[in-house]
């Protein structure tokens, strides 16, 4: 029976089968995309993925045989000389660890602002004034002790306690909206949503039981008497429908402002004069021929051309914003973000070296420096 069964073949995919013609399976039984031998593009001499293999160029890897981007004798960004992670590694001035092998937000010998001095998180560490943690170690909102507005004091979400008076539960435990006993809105005496019950004068619905809108014979404005949508039906004189049948907007019999009379869209077609394409078959803000505004003499975008007064490229070769030496707002003298340094006034940074928000030498000058009479 082993035999047998072992001898009767199981079917399959057509796509894969070779005998039924498959595109995808090659005369060799391979995947034809990564056989070599009947040209498969993804695969190359060596038998490997070509976008890999060094060898056959591949620019992935380098010729060390590593990701290229990883790579330090190559150059890569991401590696630093010391083979770690060019923004973690502090020796490198990397800024996201400390002289303490830290995270510099989360290390409390660096002041980082989210860990206090009792090493918790600020926010819920009530020694330090948290304000989600209150002193009976439950979030405050939710701590009727402390005056939370949504927990009432039967232990319950106090919009849906009846007892406290919630406004959503009525007092025969239903939605008060839903519950015809307390003249809930949208149920009617019937137990039917009350704008589709034409006994309660629901007017959604007509005395046909359909919708009113939809209903020809109470002179639904959607339905005409031929039983189709109005603005379509062109019997009815429907505006998007002409007397040919087709969209008016897109017929060229009745004067179509889209399609012209090659039967293109007439934005396009440049014998009808369209705005979109030249001469020379191309788009014409993109055509350097015609004088294209993004397109340059030179070939390039015209913004980043410094050799056309490109805003964006200085004469340096640099984005403007970020250069300097001509102007450029986002960087001071000092080589910094000019928001981020506080030599330059910047507002984010206080005289600590801290940022301003998260610093608490401020926030005691601030509260000391608050009247006795104002209440923060």
């Amino acid at each position: 029976m082993q035999a047998r069964a072992a001898a009767v073949s199981m079917p399959r995919q057509r796509s894969r089968c070779k005998e039924c013609g498959g595109g995808s399976i090659c005369k060799h039984g391979r995947q034809r995309s990564r056989c070599q031998e009947c040209g498969g593009g993804s695969m190359c001499e060596h038998g490997r993925q070509r976008a890999s293999c060094r060898e056959c160029g591949g620019g992935s890897i380098c010729e060390h045989g590593r990701q290229r981007a990883s790579c330090k004798e190559c150059g890569g960004g991401s590696i630093c000389e010391h083979s770690r992670q060019r923004s973690r590694c502090r020796e490198c001035g990397g800024g996201s660890i400390c002289e303490h092998g830290r995270r510099r937000s989360n290390c409390k010998c660096c002041r980082g602002g989210s860990v206090c001095e009792h090493g918790r998180q600020r926010s819920r560490c009530k020694g330090c004034g948290g304000g989600s943690i209150c002193e009976h170690e439950r979030q405050r909102f939710q701590c009727r002790a402390c005056g939370g507005g949504s927990i009432c004091e039967h232990g319950q979400v106090r919009s849906r306690c009846k007892q406290c008076g919630g406004g959503s539960i009525c007092v025969h435990g239903r939605q008060r909206a839903s519950c015809k006993d307390c003249s809930g809105g949208s149920i009617c005496k019937h137990r039917k949503v009350r704008s589709r019950c034409k006994e309660c004068g629901g007017g959604s619905i007509c005395e046909h039981n359909l919708h009113k809108s939809s209903c020809k014979k109470c002179g639904g404005g959607s339905i005409c008497e031929h039983g189709r949508v109005r603005s379509q039906c062109k019997d009815c004189g429907g505006g998007s429908i002409c007397k040919h049948g087709r969209r008016r907007s897109r017929c060229k019999g009745c004067g179509g402002g889209s399609i012209c009379q090659h039967g293109r869209q007439r934005s396009r077609c440049k014998e009808c004069g369209g705005g979109s394409i030249c001469e020379h078959g191309q788009r014409r803000s993109g055509c350097k021929s015609c004088r294209g505004g993004s397109i340059c003499e030179h070939g390039r975008a015209r913004s980043q051309c410094k050799e056309c007064g490109g805003g964006s490229v200085c004469e340096h070769g640099r984005q403007r914003s970020q250069c300097k030496e001509c102007g450029g707002g986002s960087i001071c003298e000092h080589e910094r973000r000019r928001s981020q340094c506080r030599e330059c006034g910047g507002g984010s940074i206080c005289e600590h070296g801290r940022r301003r928000l998260i610093c608490r030498g401020c926030n005691i000058v601030t509260s000391r420096s608050t009247p006795a009479g104002v209440h923060m």
